[in-house]
């Protein structure tokens, strides 16, 4: 960088620069990430956490609230690495913290949406699936896996990298993209079902249609909206990083608050109340249910809760 010190590092795992020695201007961000926004973030995210947790013991749902616990930690630890570059715009270990967590945690998010639409499917008719329910997670859940994999490397290949290869960048690019892809093969195929029953419905008499609870009507409007957060957040996140650490959308922090930080933890609460344990908890499972093809760990998510008949 022209005109920096000899003595000074801004940027890497070896950076000295402090906001006492070095101007705003040369850290990787050019801004100091907002102490309110982020400490407002953790504590959101934290909420949720409890209330997921909370949730899971209630519903016995434990793979959903797996996932989403795990994607509020990892939130909380992305905002915490934002904490620790207010403190410090040049801190490398803070940088590297937000950049790979906040990045990897819609992933855990996603992860459990992908099991709740064969949870959907079996509630309301799986005879209209084109496709046995159980592929939803045979299916998607390997491909949550992939976007996982690609954006973990990408990560860590950047932390090695000092945040200088464009090779890293890519990965991350790809492992965003696919999962983007991914969400939008799987909305596609949520809203194939939709218009199958819908139609299916619409054929039967007053008498014949099953009734859907006012529970499953917030539900699925919840879970719908928090599929369209992280939908959305994606692609504003391939935008961002695909000028890698110098592009212009990377340096705007009320675009990552409102497109980032707004979008994710909506969608974490969304998913409280759009959680399948409120919505399918007075459902009986019957003989044929998809349990009985769920692989290990997931059956809970399928069963009936303590005391609900």
């Amino acid at each position: 960088m022209s005109g920096l010190p000899d003595n000074l590092i801004t940027f890497g795992p070896n950076a000295n620069c402090t906001l006492a020695l070095c101007p705003i201007e040369w850290s990787a961000y050019k801004y100091q990430p907002s102490l309110a926004a982020n400490t407002t973030f953790i504590v959101l995210f934290s909420l949720s956490l409890l209330l997921h947790l909370i949730q899971g013991i209630r519903y016995r749902t434990a793979f959903f609230a797996t996932t989403m616990i795990l994607g509020c930690i990892t939130e909380i630890l992305g905002y915490a690495g934002r904490v620790m570059l207010h403190t410090n715009p040049f801190n490398f270990n803070g940088f590297m913290l937000q950049i790979c967590c906040i990045t990897l945690a819609p992933v855990f998010f996603a992860a459990g949406i992908y099991v709740t639409l064969a949870r959907i499917t079996d509630y309301l008719d799986p005879a209209l699936c084109r496709f046995s329910p159980k592929l939803y997670y045979w299916v998607f859940i390997p491909c949550d896996l992939v976007s996982l994999v690609l954006q973990a490397v990408g990560g860590a290949e950047s932390s090695t990298s000092e945040g200088s290869s464009n090779t890293a960048n890519y990965i991350a690019l790809a492992g965003l993209s696919f999962q983007v892809f991914t969400l939008l093969i799987f909305i596609a195929l949520a809203l194939d079902y939709v218009v199958r029953y819908w139609s299916y419905r619409r054929s039967l008499t007053a008498a014949e249609r099953k009734p859907l609870s006012m529970r499953f009507k917030v539900f699925a409007a919840f879970f719908s909206l928090a599929i369209i957060l992280i939908l959305v957040r994606c692609i504003y996140r391939i935008d961002e990083l695909s000028d890698g650490y110098s592009g212009p959308l990377i340096r705007n922090e009320a675009l990552f608050i409102g497109l980032e930080g707004v979008m994710i933890i909506t969608a974490a609460f969304c998913l409280n109340i759009g959680h399948p344990g409120f919505a399918f908890q007075n459902h009986e499972m019957e003989e044929h249910s998809t349990e009985k093809a769920l692989p290990s760990g997931f059956e809970s998510d399928y069963s009936v809760p303590v005391g609900t008949k």
